[in-house]
């Protein structure tokens, strides 16, 4: 039948496998972040524990597999058996079987860390964590190697990058000035959550420079997407446009695994034809001998029904993205499917960092001699080149970013610095440096200071890729009762 010969789309089996390969390897990444950094935040003593969070929401709202019980033994399972299936998909070994098994397999990981984002709180309020999910579900439905990959689930791929580009480009048309006067990137290599290693270097170019950027991010994201959806090799070069502007994220910022899933989805609209002309060494006919056939009925079934389900679904992204109060990074159903994205609609013009501090004298004042914890990824230390995470996500990071954009006077905040004062060894181990080494202070306190990069006569004179400003204490000297 002529139509169910267009369901197959055999020329673009290198697509797929940097689709399902890719997009395992981002849920590896999600799963050692949870792995190494739940309990400490969300376990049973961490900062925001879940079995607290359960008890208040007796009936959850949304499906996970800590409902009934949560212990941190569990959710290291949970962690271990996802870091397992993802690591089987990167290798491609599911891909070797029937088309249900890499199906089985990304469904797995769709259930699993959908059972970790649904108790996560706070802590995993990001935006990535439901594109994660969105894409493990989708791409579930591109079957092995035994199958051509179809070109519904392609489509619907491409659909997906277009919300996430095309939605963040209509976030910042509607939000600040500053993206309609190309003047956004004069302050966001530098005020953004985590800067990378190139930041600082990205923030000195000059300004013109930096309006080009805007313009040729206004084009990437309100203008190219549409062209995903033409033949090739226009839907080719849409995505090669896509993967240069991610890729320049990539280099100068750390937003997790958000701009790696970008160039990943960007894949569904690159033919083997298209990719072999840049890089000659992808052969043409990719796996023919294994995708010469047909898809069987049955799995023409599966596939279609599940296209059918996220067409239907995509009616309320859709009139979002034509409202007047457009929401961003926003869910329309309990399973976390065909969402709506879009981030930094505003830019922040000034960097304010709280900085925490303890110390071991008996009075907390300013002869108290107190010392400075240092984290792994947000900015403390004025000479310190900052380091490039992502796609590795610092949750405990990101959080300290919002802390002086919302109120550092948040339950989670308060419960670490009394982890703190308690010289808690998993909380520590969220930290770069531990001032103390193991020892407990007697005080800590929160202190904000105003940061910016140094122009390159004040790091050729000091060697300080920051100046920093000391602003004021919004958290005065906190000590643990004398009876713990």
């Amino acid at each position: 039948m002529e139509w169910a010969a267009w369901f197959d789309a055999p020329e673009y089996e290198f697509a797929r496998q940097v689709l399902q390969r890719g997009i395992a390897s981002l849920y590896f990444v999600a799963f050692l972040s949870s792995l190494n950094q739940f309990p400490a935040l969300l376990g049973e003593r961490g900062l925001l524990p879940v079995p607290e969070f359960l008890a208040f929401f007796r009936r959850l709202p949304r499906p996970t597999l800590f409902r009934w019980r949560y212990s941190d033994r569990l959710l290291r399972a949970v962690c271990w058996a996802g870091l397992a299936i993802a690591a089987a998909l990167v290798a491609g070994l599911p891909q070797l079987g029937p088309p249900w098994l890499p199906l089985l397999a990304f469904l797995a990981l769709w259930l699993l860390y959908m059972s970790i984002v649904n108790v996560g709180q706070t802590f995993y309020g990001f935006g990535w964590e439901m594109l994660l999910l969105e894409a493990g579900f989708t791409v579930a439905f591109l079957g092995s190697d035994q199958t051509p990959p179809p070109r519904t689930i392609l489509i619907l791929l491409a659909w997906l990058v277009f919300r996430l580009e095309f939605g963040a480009g209509m976030i910042k048309i509607r939000g600040g000035r500053e993206w309609r006067d190309l003047t956004a990137l004069y302050y966001h290599h530098e005020t953004q959550p985590m800067p990378g290693p190139l930041s600082r270097q990205a923030h000195l170019l000059p300004r013109p420079f930096h309006r080009l950027e805007v313009l040729g991010n206004h084009f990437a994201q309100l203008v190219v997407p549409f062209f995903l959806f033409a033949p090739q090799p226009l839907a080719g070069a849409a995505a090669g446009i896509i993967i240069f502007t991610q890729l320049w994220l990539v280099a100068s910022g750390n937003f997790a695994w958000l701009n790696w899933m970008a160039i990943v989805l960007a894949f569904a609209a690159v033919s083997d034809p298209a990719a072999h002309a840049v890089l000659p060494v992808i052969p043409l006919d990719w796996h023919a001998a294994a995708a010469s056939g047909m898809s069987p009925a049955w799995w023409l079934a599966v596939v279609l029904a599940a296209s059918l389900l996220l067409v239907v679904l995509s009616y309320w992204p859709v009139r979002n993205l034509f409202s007047r109060d457009q929401l961003m990074n926003a869910s329309f159903n309990r399973w976390q499917l065909v969402n709506t994205y879009g981030a930094f609609g505003t830019v922040t013009k000034r960097r304010i960092e709280i900085v925490v501090e303890g110390t071991l004298s008996v009075e907390p004042d300013d002869e108290a001699g107190w010392r400075e914890y240092g984290f792994k990824g947000k900015p403390g230390d004025v000479r310190r080149l900052p380091r490039q995470w992502a796609p590795y996500h610092l949750r405990l990071d990101w959080l300290m970013w919002f802390l002086p954009l919302r109120t550092v006077h948040e339950e989670w905040f308060y419960a670490f610095l009394a982890r703190l004062l308690e010289a808690d060894r998993t909380t520590l181990r969220l930290l770069r440096h531990d001032p103390f080494d193991g020892e407990r202070p007697r005080w800590v306190r929160a202190r904000s200071y105003l940061y910016r990069f140094s122009t390159r006569a004040e790091f050729k004179a000091t060697g300080q890729r920051w100046i920093r400003i000391p602003l004021h204490e919004p958290i005065p000297p906190l000590s643990l009762p004398p009876d713990v």
